[in-house]
């Protein structure tokens, strides 16, 4: 009878770890499911160490002024294809679930801004940065560059350049550059000073003595 019984008794114990390890796969199931989507975002740019040799390479000095400076010589937005500008087409690449109508704006989605981490749900509540801005690059170099270049530079969907954010951060930002302004989510501050190098570095654009010993302090620790 002692073996029966220690036989149930095992058994029981089976049955009850079977039951605790199905409600913890099927807890974990669920929040698997539930949780968001991996966002969208725009072209990774290289690893801090190759930043690093690319903020090396910059040419240091001075910012310029802003005489002749207008946005109007930095083309945008453009059409990339039938109806839709580059901003319409970054809105879609960074969203999530992003519907659009007829003619290419988004009436609906869910976006992501990773320099506060908010989530907003109207298209109307998020700006299409230039990583660099347009002022900042003007100051940089830019100045010398051709129309056709600057509205490149303005529309550049291949380098990490341009990326969807809460609106009133953009407009908190300027045309500063690093020395001057981060992303409030200090998280996000070695993949901004990548994308920042990565884009100044592509344009031989140059960094001023601030700028460059801010991106030094911020690469060093990425």
């Amino acid at each position: 009878m002692s073996g029966i019984s220690g036989s149930v008794s095992r058994r029981a114990v089976y049955a009850r770890r079977t039951a605790v390890a199905g409600g913890l796969t099927a807890l974990l199931a669920s929040f698997v499911l539930s949780a968001p989507a991996a966002q969208a975002a725009p072209p990774t740019p290289p690893d801090a160490a190759t930043v690093r040799t690319y903020l090396a390479e910059l040419k240091v000095g001075a910012e310029g002024t802003m005489d002749g400076y207008s946005r109007a010589k930095f083309p945008h937005w453009i059409t990339q294809s039938g109806q839709c500008n580059t901003r319409e087409v970054v809105l879609k690449r960074d969203g999530e679930n992003v519907e659009q109508d007829a003619k290419c704006a988004a009436v609906k989605g869910t976006w992501f801004s990773p320099y506060d981490g908010a989530t907003w749900t109207d298209a109307q509540d998020i700006d299409i940065d230039h990583i660099v801005p347009l002022a900042q690059a003007w100051r940089s170099g830019a100045n010398t560059w051709t129309t056709a270049q600057r509205q490149a530079f303005a529309n550049d969907l291949t380098r990490p350049q341009l990326i969807a954010v809460t609106d009133r951060v953009n407009q908190a930002k300027g045309d500063k550059d690093p020395a001057q302004w981060m992303p409030p989510l200090a998280s996000y501050a070695c993949t901004y000073a990548r994308m920042w190098v990565t884009v100044k570095h592509h344009y031989d654009l140059t960094v001023d003595p601030a700028e460059k010993n801010k991106l030094t302090s911020v690469l060093s620790g990425c």
